[in-house]
């Protein structure tokens, strides 16, 4: 019988032929080695994403709510606990109560995690019952609104009350063992392991209990039809309150099981709740198995991706991605191929119930009200000093990005967060455009257009879901063009940031930089004033065309404007193309008013603030985005408080925003313009007259 021929070469007859055979099998045992040290990594971040995942999980089940502000929440849980456990000291997250209270002098790791225990439960039941329990029936961009002013207001007190917030000079000590075990070849950390466990264990108790336990037969049955249930006696008040409670206990505790490897910041660390709405999606927002498995999974593929990408083999990456967009990619591209393989068209009739957003009035005394406006800021570019000149530019600027969350959220019912990071890409691409000696109003009107198409191929996606859906994916859009597209050094330069050539218009200088009290110069002043103006105008002609009407009455009832012979779909991508144009305004007019443009200057918290300012001063009127302009931070409103207060208005501008904005959601979803509207409409009212009396209206 022949003996079967073997391939390998004869180690005695050709020594060079086996070496290199070996070498590459060493090679190959290597690279798997190190390739699945990567995957066991980000076991420590998966695990975390699984745990907050887990969170939203609850909290939806519950009550039906998308908590953007779910991360930012355990971030000041485990910013309390690591303080506490320095100090004792307990700090206080509320305007106008001392910073903080001395709770006791020699704290051990024990009582600093009964400490936060305490402190995540009440949390949660603050937040649930103050802010989200008198938002049950209200409109999914309520909802939206009061979770973004919730972020806003603990992101701002978290920078406020721990002044050191993010510094790498920052250590804390590690609650769990940090020391490294082998496993399959290769080395990884023991709190890595110990957090997977962990989490696993939760997702199993959490299964078990809402489907074995009479809390979570009553949790399901509350949550699929909440009249019944108050029939049959069971609360959803309670019930949401207590998974409300235990999902703020779990993102406080995994945000201080992380911080030894993913470190502890008031800016990167409420981000997290991007990956986390992505598992929670994958597991359709009701399945804690699958949410987990989910959660993992994505901690470990963003892993793997970084380190692939840094490896000196693989040098074909284009050296204008950046390797933390890659990793930003990845919730980005499960949440919208999600959303878009959930989501549809058109609404079914039980998603039509519920209150509707604010009226949209329509603009009357037009032109007296741009004579008056255009007036005023004249005489202030005019005659006041530097200081307000700039805070005039701040809020024309600033106001054509609030424009455009009218025209898309007050016009047509959209909601985007990724308004800012349009601008951005419009900013870096006028610059680039005058370096290439293109005139400054040419390149203002491309740089638009480009922001107009990025705007059109997000929002074509979109078209498909609404509401909360359509915020979480326009979140993870922005986040992924401020990772991927910002931070690319051939538009933005990276980090470094840069700086716009001086604007010229048929040789009059029209730059804002100058020197002594000169700076903030009125010519570029009144180009804003130009372009807000223009924009404004246009804006109101939209609202008055059939344009305008076909964007509201989408708005309003897609199925019934689709049944009218309305193309919804066009109608969508129409709001979403002139709303980018004018974030790219915008973003243009921020470069040429800096002295160096930086990516920075988009990060996604810049969305939100515009969001959240818009909401409160009207987000259905032209009216209301200008008073939104107004009211930006180093607007023309904190210039004049800060004459009055002594220079402090700044200090509060962003937490005390967010709790207006959370009391505007409750309280009065119209914003200040539309009580204005309402107050000036009751005193125009002709008084009723009186009722005759019984005697008179009885004949004799």
């Amino acid at each position: 019988m022949l003996a079967s021929a073997d391939p390998r070469p004869d180690a005695r007859r050709h020594p060079e032929a086996a070496g290199r055979l070996d070498r590459r099998r060493q090679d190959r045992g290597e690279l798997l080695s190190t390739y699945l040290g990567y995957l066991l990594s980000g076991l420590g971040g998966g695990a975390v994403v699984a745990s907050l995942a887990l969170g939203l999980v609850l909290t939806h089940r519950s009550s039906g709510v998308v908590n953007f502000a779910h991360a930012a929440m355990g971030m000041y849980v485990a910013f309390a606990f690591f303080e506490f456990r320095e100090t004792g000291d307990w700090v206080i997250p509320i305007i106008g109560l001392p910073d903080r209270v001395h709770l006791l002098a020699r704290p051990t790791l024990a009582s600093a995690l009964a400490f936060a225990l305490i402190v995540a439960v009440v949390l949660g039941l603050v937040v649930y019952l103050l802010v989200f329990r008198p938002l049950r029936q209200a409109p999914a961009l309520a909802r939206v609104v009061a979770s973004l002013g919730l972020l806003l207001y603990i992101q701002e007190i978290v920078r406020l009350r721990f002044p050191v917030s993010g510094a790498s000079v920052v250590t804390h000590r590690p609650v769990l063992g940090e020391d490294p075990v082998r496993l399959f070849g290769t080395s990884v950390t023991q709190n890595r392991l110990l957090l997977t466990g962990l989490v696993i264990a939760v997702a199993v108790v959490l299964g078990a209990v809402f489907r074995l336990t009479r809390f979570g037969l009553a949790t399901r049955a509350a949550a699929g039809n909440e009249k019944g249930a108050l029939l049959l006696g069971i609360s959803p008040d309670r019930l949401a309150s207590v998974c409300w409670a235990v999902a703020s206990v779990l993102a406080g505790m995994a945000v201080i099981l992380i911080e030894p490897i993913a470190g502890l910041s008031a800016t990167t660390t409420t981000l997290l709740v991007i990956p986390a709405l992505a598992a929670a999606l994958l597991g359709g927002l009701e399945s804690f198995a699958v949410t987990t498995a989910a959660g993992l999974a994505i901690g470990m593929v963003q892993s793997l991706i970084l380190g692939w990408s840094v490896r000196p083999d693989t040098n074909w990456i284009p050296s204008w991605i950046p390797t933390t967009g890659l990793q930003q990619m990845v919730p980005v591209v499960i949440i919208i191929g999600v959303l878009i393989w959930r989501g549809d068209a058109l609404p079914d009739r039980a998603a039509i119930a519920g209150r509707r957003l604010p009226p949209s009035p329509e603009p009357r005394h037009v032109t007296a009200w741009t004579v008056v406006l255009v007036g005023l800021v004249s005489v202030g570019l005019t005659t006041l000093g530097s200081g307000y000149r700039q805070a005039l530019i701040v809020s024309m600027v600033f106001a054509l990005l609030t424009l455009s969350v009218v025209v898309l959220t007050g016009f047509s019912g959209q909601i985007s967060l990724a308004q800012l990071a349009f601008a951005g890409v419009a900013g870096f691409a006028s610059i680039r455009l005058t370096e290439h000696h293109v005139p400054f109003p040419i390149a203002l009107v491309l740089a638009a257009l480009l922001a107009t198409v990025i705007g059109v191929i997000v929002g074509y996606p979109a078209t498909r879901v609404r509401g909360m859906s359509l915020a979480i994916a326009t979140l993870a859009m922005a986040v992924a063009i401020e990772g991927l597209v910002l931070a690319s050094p051939p538009l933005s330069h990276g980090s470094a940031g840069s700086s716009a050539p001086r604007p010229y218009l048929f040789g009059i200088d029209l730059g804002i930089g100058a020197t002594g009290t000169a700076n903030f110069r009125p010519a570029f002043g009144f180009v804003c004033l130009a372009v807000l103006t223009l924009a404004s105008l246009g804006v109101i002609n939209l609202r008055r065309n059939r344009t305008g009407l076909r964007w509201l009455a989408v708005r309003a009832n897609e199925r019934a404007a689709a049944a009218a012979g309305i193309d919804v779909t066009r109608a969508k991508l129409g709001a979403f193309a002139f709303s980018s144009f004018l974030a790219g305004l915008c973003g243009v007019l921020m470069a040429f008013s800096v002295t160096t443009l930086s990516p920075t200057s988009f990060l996604v918290i810049g969305s939100l603030v515009a969001v959240a300012l818009t909401y409160l001063a009207g987000v259905s009127s032209t009216g209301g985005a200008l008073l939104a302009g107004a009211l930006a931070q180093a607007g023309i409103y904190t210039a004049f408080m800060n004459r009055l207060t002594g220079g402090n208005a700044n200090t509060y501008v962003f937490a005390v925003s967010g709790l207006a904005l959370i009391v505007t959601a409750i309280t009065a979803p119209e914003g200040i313009t539309g009580l204005a509207r309402k107050g000036v409409a009751r005193l125009q009212r002709p008084p009723a007259p009186d009722a005759p009396s019984a005697t008179e209206a009885v004949p004799a």
